[in-house]
Protein backbone atom coordinates (compact mmCIF):
# COMPACT_ATOMS: atom_id res chain seq x y z
CA UNK A 1 0.00 0.00 0.00
CA UNK A 2 1.02 3.18 -0.90
CA UNK A 3 1.50 5.10 2.73
CA UNK A 4 3.15 7.75 4.03
CA UNK A 5 4.52 6.82 7.53
CA UNK A 6 5.70 9.37 10.52
CA UNK A 7 9.12 9.72 11.50
CA UNK A 8 8.92 6.85 14.01
CA UNK A 9 7.74 4.81 11.51
CA UNK A 10 4.03 3.77 12.78
CA UNK A 11 1.25 2.75 11.33
CA UNK A 12 -1.44 4.22 13.27
CA UNK A 13 -0.82 7.34 11.99
CA UNK A 14 0.13 6.59 8.59
CA UNK A 15 -1.08 8.61 5.95
CA UNK A 16 -2.50 6.99 2.38
CA UNK A 17 -0.02 8.97 0.11
CA UNK A 18 -2.60 8.65 -2.71
CA UNK A 19 -5.70 9.47 -0.86
CA UNK A 20 -3.71 12.53 0.99
CA UNK A 21 -3.09 13.83 -3.14
CA UNK A 22 -6.50 13.65 -3.74
CA UNK A 23 -7.55 15.87 -0.77
CA UNK A 24 -4.41 18.49 -1.58
CA UNK A 25 -6.11 18.49 -5.06
CA UNK A 26 -9.45 19.51 -3.84
CA UNK A 27 -7.69 21.87 -1.54
CA UNK A 28 -5.64 23.68 -3.55
CA UNK A 29 -8.14 23.88 -6.73
CA UNK A 30 -10.89 25.11 -3.88
CA UNK A 31 -8.02 27.88 -2.94
CA UNK A 32 -6.48 28.42 -5.90
CA UNK A 33 -8.71 28.03 -8.86
CA UNK A 34 -8.83 25.86 -11.24
CA UNK A 35 -5.48 24.60 -13.29
CA UNK A 36 -3.96 22.33 -16.27
CA UNK A 37 -2.33 19.21 -15.03
CA UNK A 38 1.09 21.07 -15.56
CA UNK A 39 -0.57 23.57 -13.54
CA UNK A 40 -1.39 21.64 -10.18
CA UNK A 41 1.63 19.25 -10.80
CA UNK A 42 3.55 22.18 -9.98
CA UNK A 43 1.15 23.86 -6.95
CA UNK A 44 1.17 20.72 -5.21
CA UNK A 45 5.11 19.31 -6.53
CA UNK A 46 3.32 15.67 -7.67
CA UNK A 47 4.77 13.63 -11.03
CA UNK A 48 2.65 14.30 -13.89
CA UNK A 49 2.90 10.86 -14.33
CA UNK A 50 1.17 10.50 -10.64
CA UNK A 51 -1.71 13.28 -11.41
CA UNK A 52 -2.82 11.81 -14.38
CA UNK A 53 -4.18 8.87 -12.90
CA UNK A 54 -5.99 10.81 -9.91
CA UNK A 55 -7.37 13.59 -12.76
CA UNK A 56 -8.92 10.49 -14.76
CA UNK A 57 -10.33 8.92 -11.45
CA UNK A 58 -11.81 11.98 -9.82
CA UNK A 59 -13.24 13.32 -12.79
CA UNK A 60 -14.89 9.74 -13.13
CA UNK A 61 -16.18 9.78 -10.18
CA UNK A 62 -17.20 13.54 -10.50
CA UNK A 63 -15.33 15.30 -7.91
CA UNK A 64 -13.49 17.18 -10.70
CA UNK A 65 -14.44 18.17 -14.35
CA UNK A 66 -12.76 19.64 -17.28
CA UNK A 67 -13.88 22.38 -19.38
CA UNK A 68 -14.45 22.04 -22.98
CA UNK A 69 -10.99 21.05 -24.04
CA UNK A 70 -10.53 18.88 -21.44
CA UNK A 71 -7.41 20.23 -19.84
CA UNK A 72 -8.16 22.75 -17.39
CA UNK A 73 -9.68 20.81 -14.09
CA UNK A 74 -12.09 22.32 -11.92
CA UNK A 75 -13.96 21.19 -9.24
CA UNK A 76 -17.14 18.85 -10.02
CA UNK A 77 -20.24 18.64 -9.13
CA UNK A 78 -19.87 15.79 -6.19
CA UNK A 79 -17.97 18.50 -3.75
CA UNK A 80 -21.23 20.21 -3.92
CA UNK A 81 -23.48 17.64 -3.07
CA UNK A 82 -21.16 16.69 -0.25
CA UNK A 83 -21.05 20.44 0.95
CA UNK A 84 -24.66 20.49 1.05
CA UNK A 85 -24.84 17.29 2.93
CA UNK A 86 -22.39 18.88 5.70
CA UNK A 87 -24.45 21.79 6.15
CA UNK A 88 -27.79 20.02 6.50
CA UNK A 89 -26.11 17.70 9.04
CA UNK A 90 -24.21 20.75 11.28
CA UNK A 91 -26.20 21.36 14.76
CA UNK A 92 -24.56 24.59 14.70
CA UNK A 93 -26.18 25.91 11.74
CA UNK A 94 -29.84 24.41 12.62
CA UNK A 95 -29.37 26.23 15.83
CA UNK A 96 -28.17 28.95 14.03
CA UNK A 97 -30.70 29.53 11.53
CA UNK A 98 -33.05 31.40 13.33
CA UNK A 99 -30.52 33.32 14.93
CA UNK A 100 -29.45 34.89 11.97
CA UNK A 101 -32.72 35.43 11.19
CA UNK A 102 -33.55 37.41 13.93
CA UNK A 103 -30.45 39.40 13.64
CA UNK A 104 -30.70 40.45 9.94
CA UNK A 105 -34.20 41.25 10.40
CA UNK A 106 -33.49 44.12 13.14
CA UNK A 107 -30.74 45.15 11.56
CA UNK A 108 -31.63 44.59 7.62
CA UNK A 109 -27.90 44.25 7.12
CA UNK A 110 -25.55 41.20 6.21
CA UNK A 111 -25.30 38.66 8.86
CA UNK A 112 -22.74 36.05 8.61
CA UNK A 113 -21.96 33.01 10.50
CA UNK A 114 -18.52 31.53 10.87
CA UNK A 115 -16.22 29.21 12.67
CA UNK A 116 -12.99 29.21 13.87
CA UNK A 117 -10.43 26.71 12.05
CA UNK A 118 -6.74 26.98 12.63
CA UNK A 119 -6.01 30.73 12.13
CA UNK A 120 -8.79 30.87 9.64
CA UNK A 121 -12.32 31.56 9.95
CA UNK A 122 -14.80 29.80 7.44
CA UNK A 123 -17.62 31.76 6.43
CA UNK A 124 -21.00 28.68 7.17
CA UNK A 125 -23.79 30.69 6.70
CA UNK A 126 -25.47 34.04 5.24
CA UNK A 127 -28.09 36.42 5.61
CA UNK A 128 -27.91 39.02 2.67
CA UNK A 129 -29.11 42.54 3.33
CA UNK A 130 -31.71 44.45 2.32
CA UNK A 131 -29.47 46.77 0.12
CA UNK A 132 -26.97 46.00 -2.48
CA UNK A 133 -23.33 44.84 -0.99
CA UNK A 134 -20.79 43.40 -2.39
CA UNK A 135 -18.27 41.36 -0.10
CA UNK A 136 -15.70 38.35 -0.28
CA UNK A 137 -17.97 36.25 2.62
CA UNK A 138 -19.70 33.05 0.06
CA UNK A 139 -20.57 29.96 2.50
CA UNK A 140 -17.11 28.56 2.51
CA UNK A 141 -14.88 31.03 2.14
CA UNK A 142 -11.51 31.53 4.13
CA UNK A 143 -10.09 34.81 5.96
CA UNK A 144 -7.82 34.96 8.63
CA UNK A 145 -9.53 35.15 11.47
CA UNK A 146 -7.24 37.97 13.17
CA UNK A 147 -8.55 40.48 10.70
CA UNK A 148 -12.27 39.93 10.65
CA UNK A 149 -14.60 41.01 13.28
CA UNK A 150 -15.97 37.32 13.47
CA UNK A 151 -12.35 36.01 14.11
CA UNK A 152 -11.44 38.24 16.69
CA UNK A 153 -14.86 37.28 18.45
CA UNK A 154 -13.75 33.87 18.20
CA UNK A 155 -10.02 34.68 19.18
CA UNK A 156 -10.76 36.91 22.04
CA UNK A 157 -13.10 34.06 24.06
CA UNK A 158 -9.31 31.34 24.10
CA UNK A 159 -6.73 31.41 26.34
CA UNK A 160 -4.10 33.79 25.34
CA UNK A 161 -1.30 30.65 25.12
CA UNK A 162 -3.73 29.43 22.47
CA UNK A 163 -4.81 32.75 21.19
CA UNK A 164 -1.71 34.54 20.18
CA UNK A 165 -0.35 31.67 18.36
CA UNK A 166 -3.00 32.42 15.88
CA UNK A 167 -1.57 35.89 15.05
CA UNK A 168 1.48 35.65 12.75
CA UNK A 169 4.26 37.97 13.04
CA UNK A 170 4.19 38.63 9.38
CA UNK A 171 0.74 40.10 8.36
CA UNK A 172 -0.47 40.37 4.86
CA UNK A 173 -2.50 42.84 4.13
CA UNK A 174 -6.06 42.25 2.20
CA UNK A 175 -7.05 46.28 1.73
CA UNK A 176 -4.67 49.25 2.80
CA UNK A 177 -6.87 49.35 5.82
CA UNK A 178 -5.50 46.15 7.40
CA UNK A 179 -3.67 46.30 10.35
CA UNK A 180 -0.32 44.61 10.37
CA UNK A 181 1.27 45.74 13.73
CA UNK A 182 0.76 42.23 15.25
CA UNK A 183 1.18 43.75 19.11
CA UNK A 184 -2.25 46.40 17.93
CA UNK A 185 -3.99 43.11 16.16
CA UNK A 186 -3.36 41.50 20.09
CA UNK A 187 -4.54 44.85 22.14
CA UNK A 188 -7.47 44.66 19.99
CA UNK A 189 -8.98 41.00 20.48
CA UNK A 190 -7.60 41.66 24.26
CA UNK A 191 -10.49 44.33 23.74
CA UNK A 192 -13.10 43.02 22.36
CA UNK A 193 -12.58 39.86 24.89
CA UNK A 194 -13.42 42.86 27.61
CA UNK A 195 -15.93 44.43 25.58
CA UNK A 196 -18.13 41.06 25.03
CA UNK A 197 -17.74 41.98 21.12
CA UNK A 198 -15.29 42.65 18.09
CA UNK A 199 -15.08 44.69 14.86
CA UNK A 200 -13.46 45.43 12.19
CA UNK A 201 -13.96 48.41 9.64
CA UNK A 202 -12.64 48.47 6.28
CA UNK A 203 -9.55 45.86 6.76
CA UNK A 204 -11.10 42.92 5.04
CA UNK A 205 -13.46 44.90 2.28
CA UNK A 206 -13.19 48.62 1.35
CA UNK A 207 -16.10 50.62 2.43
CA UNK A 208 -17.77 48.32 5.09
CA UNK A 209 -17.77 48.17 8.92
CA UNK A 210 -18.72 44.91 10.73
CA UNK A 211 -19.36 44.03 13.99
CA UNK A 212 -19.01 40.58 15.70
CA UNK A 213 -19.81 38.20 18.82
CA UNK A 214 -19.21 34.73 19.66
CA UNK A 215 -22.38 32.48 20.46
CA UNK A 216 -22.14 29.38 22.33
CA UNK A 217 -23.87 27.16 20.37
CA UNK A 218 -21.71 24.35 20.68
CA UNK A 219 -18.49 22.94 23.09
CA UNK A 220 -17.12 21.26 19.74
CA UNK A 221 -16.23 23.96 18.41
CA UNK A 222 -15.94 27.84 17.77
CA UNK A 223 -18.29 30.12 16.00
CA UNK A 224 -19.61 33.32 15.84
CA UNK A 225 -22.12 35.68 14.34
CA UNK A 226 -21.57 39.53 13.00
CA UNK A 227 -23.35 42.01 10.88
CA UNK A 228 -21.11 44.12 7.84
CA UNK A 229 -22.58 47.27 7.18
CA UNK A 230 -21.64 49.79 4.56
CA UNK A 231 -20.00 53.05 6.43
CA UNK A 232 -21.67 55.46 4.60
CA UNK A 233 -25.01 54.02 5.83
CA UNK A 234 -23.24 54.14 9.31
CA UNK A 235 -23.85 56.77 11.80
CA UNK A 236 -23.50 56.34 15.87
CA UNK A 237 -26.52 55.46 16.64
CA UNK A 238 -27.28 52.88 13.79
CA UNK A 239 -23.68 51.04 15.25
CA UNK A 240 -24.97 51.24 19.01
CA UNK A 241 -28.16 49.42 17.86
CA UNK A 242 -26.09 46.48 16.09
CA UNK A 243 -23.68 46.22 19.02
CA UNK A 244 -26.92 45.73 21.45
CA UNK A 245 -28.88 43.44 19.28
CA UNK A 246 -25.50 41.32 18.76
CA UNK A 247 -25.19 41.32 22.68
CA UNK A 248 -28.72 40.23 23.31
CA UNK A 249 -28.33 37.47 21.33
CA UNK A 250 -24.85 36.74 23.23
CA UNK A 251 -26.12 36.93 26.64
CA UNK A 252 -29.76 34.98 25.53
CA UNK A 253 -27.86 32.34 24.06
CA UNK A 254 -24.98 31.86 27.06
CA UNK A 255 -27.92 32.00 29.63
CA UNK A 256 -29.60 28.70 28.19
CA UNK A 257 -26.42 26.83 28.52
Amino acid sequence: MDTEKTANGGSATSQVKSAARVLDLLDDIAANGPGTQLQLATRLGIPKSSLHALLRTMCARGWLDTDQTGSVYRLGVHTLTVSSAYLDGDPVLSRARSVMDEIATATEETVHLGRLEGAEIIYTAKRESKHPLRMYSAVGRRLPAYMTALGRAMLAELPEDVRDPLVPHQIKPVTTQTITDRDALLAIIDKAGQLGYAEESEESCLGVRCFGVALPFSPDSADAVSVAVPISRLDQGREDFIIETLLSVKARLSAMR
